[in-house]
């Protein structure tokens, strides 16, 4: 199963991010990383592990309040051996292909800034492309379509629980395998309370293909040894 550590930016640095209030933000306090600098925290998470891919979220972006495209180049000048998977709310096709032409990584399609479901569709075969269904407690965020049409969805997709983010609740794995059941062969990726080895290995029985983590690697819980069984 893959492992894939997480940064938020806001305003050009790496928050703290905790279960999907985004207003309540502040910048990240990691014993990984001296401040909050996009390099300097993913020079703090590649020292744990020397991991392949990173998911970076622009909540300025996704929020429409800006963008952190600045940071992402200097990450990327940093670690290019990264391939980044970017969710910076594009929702239209042009800003897509213009995103994907600039060369900073690999695209995520969050559900929650669709307005439709044709921008995830018209992508979905392009191996950049990742798609992010994303919900908040029971709630589906974004066209209902995009979620039950499963046979149209990108080969990778991501189930995002925003109010387990940073909350140590565990994944949801009832929901989980419920989507991957409707994803079929596609890769499931979990997203949110991951707490320990423990979820690693249980979302791995679940056949979950990867897990998005972020908190359980700046307090300790998952270990460098951990990730590397993992591997």
């Amino acid at each position: 199963m893959q492992i894939i550590p997480v940064i938020d930016l806001k305003g050009g640095t790496v928050v703290h991010a905790r279960m999907g209030e985004r207003a309540l933000y502040r910048p990240i306090e990691t014993p990984l990383a001296q401040g909050s600098d996009p390099v300097a925290v993913a020079g703090g998470l590649l020292s744990v592990h020397a991991f392949s891919t990173l998911y970076v979220a622009d909540l300025d972006a996704i929020e429409g309040s800006g963008e952190n495209r600045a940071a992402l180049r200097r990450v990327k000048q940093a670690f290019p051996q990264l391939t980044l998977w970017v969710d910076s709310g594009i929702a239209d096709f042009d800003r897509a292909s213009d995103w994907l032409q600039q060369g900073f990584g690999h695209l995520v399609i969050g559900s929650e800034t669709q307005s439709d479901a044709a921008l995830a569709y018209h992508l979905a075969e392009n191996a950049k492309v990742v798609l992010s269904l994303d919900f908040r407690g029971p709630r589906f965020l974004g066209p209902p379509t995009l979620l039950e049409q499963s046979d149209r969805w990108p080969q990778r997709v991501i189930a995002m629980t925003l109010e387990r983010v940073g909350s140590h609740a565990g994944p949801d794995l009832v929901r989980l395998r419920a989507l991957k059941a409707a994803a079929k062969t596609r890769d499931v990726f979990a997203a949110g309370g991951v707490r320990d080895a423990a979820d690693l290995r249980a979302l791995a029985q679940a056949q979950i293909a990867g897990a998005l983590v972020a908190s359980s690697l700046h307090d300790g819980r998952v270990t460098a040894v951990d990730l590397q069984q993992m591997a």
